[in-house]
């Protein structure tokens, strides 16, 4: 790779590497980093299992959805494609939804199901013969997400005041700590899955010109929109089971950096994969420290922060933003 190209993610890694050493530091108790790494109590606690769990599920997830993003807005041709635009993480919702009502324990493996459930629909709906067109795809996407919020709203209606509760704050979308094994599975499904879709890159630029550019090049058109959509979804429905629904990730970090770097996906997706984690990182650290001890759910933050920014790029770059 040029050098040229190479700059943007030697930067992007550094900030990256910055945001993860800060981001479990700050909180609402000071703690010192020797004395936790030492296990003095409770600084050692504190930091290895309230604070880096968190700040690493915020980075792994935060990656994960902003290649989503790049992903769908490439397949789709579409501007406002986020990861949540074809339906997995509605059925994901669903399936935690459910969870939370009928007292299934752990929640996220409901919420998988529902991911995996809306995923075969969604493939089984779209295709046509042994075609998979990104139209149809979109369609089936957006009737999906309606259908499955109408049934989120339908459950949600029959709880009971606890439960309501619970649905409520998860549909919010948050980060907690987990345990380390949950973040290294999500780690092996995310990083492989992300590297993949990297290595495809050359392909992605073909296919964000148009069907017919990328298939007189040889591409697979129906074959490359199928392994996207899978792709994405992959990361969407794992992420969303654990974290439930983080809006606007997606959206904000492909374009801002689709505006500062162009449109080349060798460089666009694996910034995207590290900006994008140092932003729900940095987003996430705001939401428990700003008005601590009480805690802003990260989803409310980043549709606080990202709706005014993104109204700000429309505005100001309208046709760069995407052409």
């Amino acid at each position: 790779m040029k050098r040229e190209a190479a700059r943007p993610i030697v930067i992007s890694t550094i900030i990256l590497i910055a945001v993860t050493i800060a981001a479990p530091l700050a909180g609402s108790t000071h703690i010192g980093i020797l004395r936790a790494f030492k296990h003095v109590s409770p600084d050692y606690e504190i930091f290895f299992f309230a604070r880096l769990p968190r700040v690493l599920l915020a980075l792994i997830g935060g990656a994960a959805l902003s290649v989503t993003g790049v992903l769908f807005q490439c397949m789709l041709r579409d501007p406002l494609a986020e990861p949540y635009t074809l339906g997995v993480s509605s059925g994901a919702s669903v399936g935690a939804v459910l969870a939370i009502c009928f007292g299934f324990r752990p929640v996220g493996l409901l919420s998988l199901a529902g991911a995996a459930l809306v995923l075969l629909m969604v493939v089984g709906v779209a295709m046509e013969g042994r075609r998979l067109s990104s139209f149809t795809l979109l369609l089936t996407g957006v009737t999906m997400n309606s259908m499955s919020f109408a049934i989120i709203m339908f459950v949600h209606n029959l709880a009971t005041f606890s439960q309501s509760f619970a649905i409520s704050r998860w549909l919010m979308g948050g980060l907690d700590a987990v345990e380390y094994s949950t973040l290294a599975w999500l780690a092996a499904a995310v990083v492989p899955v992300s590297v993949l879709v990297t290595l495809r890159a050359p392909q992605w630029n073909l296919l964000s010109i148009g069907d017919d550019w990328a298939a007189s090049r040889g591409v697979s058109i129906s074959k490359l929109t199928m392994f996207g959509y899978v792709a994405g979804s992959i990361l969407t429905g794992l992420v969303t089971a654990l974290t439930g629904p983080i809006g606007f990730v997606g959206l904000i970090v492909p374009h801002a950096l689709r505006i500062r770097l162009g449109a080349d996906h060798r460089v666009l997706l694996p910034c995207s994969f590290l900006l994008g984690a140092a932003f729900l990182c940095v987003c996430d650290t705001l939401s428990r420290t700003v008005i601590a001890p009480t805690e802003i759910p990260v989803g409310v933050l980043t549709a606080l922060a990202g709706g005014p920014f993104f109204i700000w790029l429309l505005r100001s770059r309208r046709r760069s933003l995407w052409l």
